[in-house]
């Protein structure tokens, strides 16, 4: 092997190249003694059908490059669970799918930093048609944050009563302020199965990371901004925009509000 050769493959790496039936495993390794440098290559093809990903070890190449296999951040969930609270158990199972309106239910909170603080957003999302059934924004997370949005959300739709909402195993649900607001009303609660999985509240998680991208990534910066001009901007996107206007692939091309009105219109039809 040259040294143009040699000179670029300065660290171990492995190279996989696979599909459903073959995987070639390609191992290159170089070793420097005495100022001579050696290089082996091994070539090995079997039957392997497990496309995990390997994590490639950054022995300087990869930052010399500009290259990175880590994340950006370490990933740090926002509300936090008390362990000697009562928890509820998971009644969706990772089941988002909805046949009818304000059944079941969706809700969370994300935080939005500002240039006179953060801004707390909590939300109740539809499982049926992805819509804001109530929205509630505040500068801190406390359990008052989360029954403000369950008020919300029954003012607008007093047939909440008897759903289903899932959230997570944080302090602010298992509160007994909050559940006795759950309780007032009929409804079911439901939370993350144990060790608080991220995946079993998913479509919230991706609720709040779509509207951060649309409306916010690359548009605006936060950080110049006021909690009061975040929160006017949040209302209309969600309450105007994202419940009548824009369309979700979830609801077959349609706005939130237009699937809504067909779910019934199809109900007359039939009575």
């Amino acid at each position: 092997m040259t040294n143009r050769w040699r000179n670029r493959f300065r660290c171990s790496m492995s190279l996989f190249s696979c599909n459903v039936r073959t995987t070639r495993f390609i191992t290159f390794t170089t070793t420097k003694r005495n100022s001579s440098q050696s290089t082996t290559c091994k070539l090995r093809s079997s039957t392997w059908q497990d496309t995990t990903p390997v994590t490639i070890p950054d022995n300087g190449m990869m930052s010399s490059t500009s290259l990175s296999h880590r994340p950006k951040r370490k990933p740090n969930g926002l509300t936090k669970a008390d362990r000697e609270a009562m928890k509820s158990d998971d009644l969706l199972k990772r089941d988002f799918h909805s046949d009818a309106p304000l059944e079941k239910c969706i809700t969370d909170i994300t935080e939005i930093p500002a240039c006179n603080g953060k801004l707390y957003v909590s939300a109740i999302f539809d499982c049926f048609d992805l819509s804001v059934l109530g929205l509630s924004m505040g500068t801190n997370m406390k359990a008052d944050l989360c029954i403000q949005t369950l008020e919300n959300a029954l003012t607008a739709y007093p047939t909440l009563e008897g759903a289903i909402i899932h959230s997570d195993r944080g302090t602010q649900y298992t509160s007994e302020s909050y559940r006795q607001t759950i309780r007032e009303h009929h409804i079911h609660q439901s939370m993350n199965s144990a060790g608080g999985r991220c995946h079993d509240n998913a479509r919230c998680e991706s609720m709040w990371a779509r509207m951060k991208t649309e409306l916010l990534y690359d548009r605006y910066d936060t950080s110049q901004m006021t909690v009061e001009e975040l929160k006017a901007l949040i209302w209309r996107y969600f309450l105007s925009y994202w419940n009548n206007r824009r369309i979700c692939s979830a609801n077959g091309g349609l706005p939130p509000m237009i699937k809504r009105r067909q779910y019934y219109e199809a109900l007359e039809l039939v009575a």
